[in-house]
């Protein structure tokens, strides 16, 4: 940031009127942040790859049933034997059923199952426009009508099931994840500053950012970005998460100004100036990093990338305009007990960090080639990863009714009951798609429906005998595909929930491979021009991505032996990768823009010990915040959060303790000055002269 904008942000009159603009920012959008959580979107079609099949088909069948119709399957189940008075209830329950909301077709059943033990009734129910909130009480009401008897089981599952499930597990999410964040932030920031009123300035920055934030992603929702459960609670998170990192930073060097100039307004604007841009790139690799996801095929993810990005651009903003304004309108005073004086000693200077360094410096080759290695033998646990998806009945930690009723139903009918293949083709080649499809192995060759016919299209249906979401399931499906295909002018499309799970997972995969090569690229650039050298940001990466194998080799570890989960979403590697190599990097371009600056005053030995010990206490403070509030994600009752949750809050403390503050301080001892490779402080040792400090320091004095 220059000299002339770090002025005009703290000036003695424009501190209040930055202060004024953000209050008019806030009454302007805010009330919009209320409508955000409405506007989410749930649906499968919001979720999935555009180009996949199984969505193709889902278009297809709204000709035949509306896209917001989900299929309720109520199974019953007495193990002793279905009474004559168990079926009679049963079939009334089936009428009953009719009540419970729009019925889009017909309900079939009762089915009964070979040992008499079990009855299955199908319930269509049409949700309306964006009805995943009405799943759960829906549920509800079946079970209302179908319990009571005594002996008698009964369970809602299938897609409106795990529909209804899913919707209890985002209910109030936003509003859990905003306290959870909100006192993990303020528990750390009383820790970290050790002052009863200087935590209220990051909060109610980061407090205004995120209804901002939020009000902004609204107006987005009206210009076609989906937003779901999903993004929105990392909105939440993300906001809270990397606001106070920032705000840590700041007021860090803020602190270190006060001591040494007496005038408030100077302190603040060479904190700006000196840390703004350090700052300012942090969140700016962030940003770009998360805009990758635009490349995503999942539409899920696609998503993800602009609304986080949005949240980290407010969230920047409001901590480099902001908070410096009510810093410097509040004075020193804020910083009680422990007021910086002017012309005080930095703490630093003799503090853990400064003798971690001197430690460090004696063998840095024998530090850093060990730390290496210990986090490449941490790696080793990513062979364990399951990332393949998870089925529906394991994406919770809990077993709600769903998961039960899909154990039921498993026991007594075949495997795939409840969540059928469908193919949507030309209807005059129904009658060989559907004797084809019937010959598939793995179809149940009786489940195979008649054709609905709907002018020129046929919609059908049949029964897997596998499980619905297992790798047979997965290759049953391909087996069909191939054969429907293969009718001549049919133009078969193969979906359904076990359709969708496949594309899924290929979706996914092939979102790894493209995006995370193009995030470690555009995070190069960035380091690259901001530390104007082309070693560094190479060994900076290196050490990111290190500490990214290490985090998955133990979540790995600890999802299946500790947790035993059965293995991640599709989706988990890729989400994870963006946020630590994103958010990871920022600590370390806080500490190398730290140790260039002192590296021109002082030379490289000296440059990274001082840079070590002026910013390690504050980095390991942002760290233990970001964990910690990503770490809010593992207390939720869905399988996929919890592991994120996990995952980034354990990465963010390797670089944090272990990445920035041994293995990056031991390489600049080692590597030296050729870490500026190819820029001018390669080629010399000791202080840069006069001509390269002025560069440094132009602006800042005016001169």
């Amino acid at each position: 940031m220059s000299n002339a904008a770090t002025r005009v942000i703290v000036g003695r009159r424009t501190k209040w009127l930055v202060l004024v603009f953000w209050l008019v920012i806030v009454a302007v959008v805010g009330p919009l942040a209320g409508k955000l959580t409405n506007a989410q979107k749930n649906d499968a079609q919001s979720w999935l790859p555009g180009n996949a099949e199984s969505t193709k088909a889902l278009v297809q069948q709204d000709a035949f049933r509306s896209p917001n119709t989900i299929d309720a399957v109520v199974i019953y189940e007495r193990t002793s034997g279905l009474t004559a008075a168990d079926k009679a209830k049963i079939e009334a329950d089936k009428t009953a059923y009719a009540g419970v909301g729009k019925i889009d077709g017909q309900i079939t059943g009762p089915f009964y199952s070979q040992d008499d033990q079990a009855a299955e009734i199908v319930v269509p129910v049409d949700l309306g426009h964006n009805g995943w909130n009405k799943a759960s009480g829906v549920a509800n009401k079946m079970r209302d009508i179908g319990r009571g008897t005594p002996g008698l089981a009964m369970h809602v599952t299938g897609p409106a099931g795990y529909a209804a499930n899913f919707s209890d597990a985002f209910r109030g999410l936003d509003g859990r994840l905003l306290f959870a964040a909100l006192g993990v932030v303020i528990i750390m920031l009383l820790l970290t500053y050790r002052s009863p009123a200087l935590w209220l300035l990051p909060v109610v920055s980061a407090g205004l950012a995120l209804t901002v934030a939020q009000g902004v992603v609204y107006l987005f929702t009206k210009q076609g970005l989906t937003v779901n459960g999903q993004s929105q609670g990392v909105l939440t998170v993300l906001v809270f998460g990397a606001g106070t990192d920032y705000a840590l930073l700041l007021v860090a060097r803020y602190r270190e100004e006060l001591r040494r100039h007496e005038d408030r307004h100077e302190a603040m604007a060479l904190a700006l100036h000196r840390a703004g841009p350090a700052i300012f790139a942090s969140g700016s690799t962030v940003i770009l990093g998360l805009l990758c996801l635009l490349l995503a095929e999942m539409q899920s993810t696609k998503g993800l990338g602009p609304v986080a990005a949005i949240g980290v651009v407010v969230a920047l903003a409001a901590m480099l305009t902001l908070l410096p304004a009510l810093l410097v309108i509040c004075g020193r005073w804020v910083f009680w007990p422990k007021r910086p004086r002017f012309g005080s000693i930095e703490p630093t200077a003799t503090g853990f960090w400064s003798r971690a360094g001197q430690r460090i410096g004696r063998h840095p080759r024998y530090v850093w080639v060990g730390t290496a290695v210990a986090l490449g033998v941490l790696s080793i646990g990513i062979v364990s990863l399951n990332a393949n998806g998870l089925s529906n009945k394991d994406s919770f930690r809990t077993k709600p009714d769903a998961v039960v009723g899909e154990q039921v139903l498993t026991g007594h009918f075949p495997a795939g009951s409840g969540t059928p293949v469908v193919v949507v083709a030309h209807a005059s080649a129904a009658d060989q798609v559907r004797s084809t499809l019937a010959d598939v192995p793995g179809i149940v060759s009786s489940s195979a429906t008649v054709p609905r016919i709907s002018g020129t299209e046929a919609y059908l249906e049949a029964t897997m005998s596998a499980a619905a979401d297992s790798a047979e399931g997965y290759a049953t499906v391909e087996r069909v595909r191939d054969a429907v295909h293969a009718v001549p002018n049919a133009d078969a499309l193969v979906g359904g929930g076990t359709a969708i799970n496949l594309d899924v997972h290929n979706a996914s995969k092939h979102d790894r491979y493209v995006i995370i090569p193009i995030v470690l690229v555009v995070v190069f650039v960035i380091l690259a021009l901001l530390l104007r050298a082309l070693l560094a940001p190479l060994v900076l990466i290196g050490t990111v991505v290190l500490s990214f194998g290490a985090a998955l080799g133990i979540s790995a570890i600890f999802f299946k032996h500790v947790f035993g989960f059965a293995g991640t979403d599709t989706d988990f590697p890729l989400f994870v990768f963006v946020f630590l190599v994103a958010l990871g990097i920022d600590y370390n371009i806080f500490l190398m823009t730290r140790v260039r600056e002192e590296r021109i005053k002082h030379g490289m030995r000296v440059g990274a010990l001082t840079a070590l010990g002026a910013t390690g206490g504050v980095i390991t403070s942002a760290g233990f915040v970001l964990a910690g509030t990503f770490a809010v994600l593992a207390t939720l009752p869905m399988v996929g959060f919890a592991e994120i949750g996990f995952t980034v809050a354990l990465g963010v403390l390797l670089d944090t303790l272990i990445v920035r503050s041994v293995l990056v301080t031991a390489l600049n001892l080692d590597i030296g000055n050729h870490m500026w490779w190819p820029s001018r402080l390669s080629r010399r040792d000791g202080p840069a002269d006069l001509s390269d400090v002025r560069e440094e320091v132009v602006g800042v004095t005016g001169g």
